[in-house]
């Protein structure tokens, strides 16, 4: 909880007293402690840098590869492929497939594909998994969703659902500024 020093005073017996005012609703703290011995540390406030969704998602993914022995991009590309929305299939020509699957991979470690046969001689299905730099609210709040379940498994230490979605929300206005930017030049 953040306050600001706002009082302070002696009493004849030596002891004092420090008023700290606060914004966050203590009342009913304030009820539960008032008649007993509290701990008390005051101390200058730094504000934490944010972390933006993104970066959150890295952090879980590389606390999970820690614990897990897994590769940080297979940990990664599993979280993308249990989410859904975020992928779509196409009927492409044989021929096409493996230049298709090449040039949709080289956008990042996310970009993923599989092909499966279809049905349709000379045909081949190719599944497209989008990375997460194009992910919408909905989706990147998806993604942590199913890292945050997958560290908490693991006995992993998350952040709450209140820090969550002010994380997403963050998130969110900084990717709508990015798209307004683009879309001025």
């Amino acid at each position: 909880m953040i306050g600001k020093l706002s009082g302070f005073t002696y009493n004849r017996d030596g002891s004092q007293n420090i008023t700290v005012t606060v914004t966050d609703n203590f009342a009913q703290e304030y009820e539960e402690l008032k008649n007993n011995d509290v701990s008390v540390e005051i101390k200058k406030f730094f504000k934490k840098r944010s972390l933006d969704a993104s970066a959150y998602a890295w952090t879980i993914i590389d606390k999970i590869a820690e614990k897990t022995g897994e590769r940080k991009k297979d940990v990664y590309r599993h979280a993308i492929r249990e989410i859904g929305g975020v992928s779509t299939i196409i009927c492409v020509r044989d021929i096409a497939a493996e230049s298709l699957c090449r040039g949709w991979e080289e956008h990042g470690t996310g970009w993923m594909t599989e092909k499966t046969k279809s049905k349709i001689p000379g045909c081949t299905n190719v599944t497209l998994w989008y990375g997460s730099s194009v992910y919408d609210t909905k989706q990147m709040s998806a993604l942590i969703d199913s890292l945050i379940q997958d560290a908490e498994a693991l006995g992993i230490p998350t952040i709450t659902e209140k820090e969550k979605e002010q994380l997403i929300g963050r998130w969110t206005v900084k990717e709508e500024k990015k798209k307004e930017k683009k879309n001025e030049n």
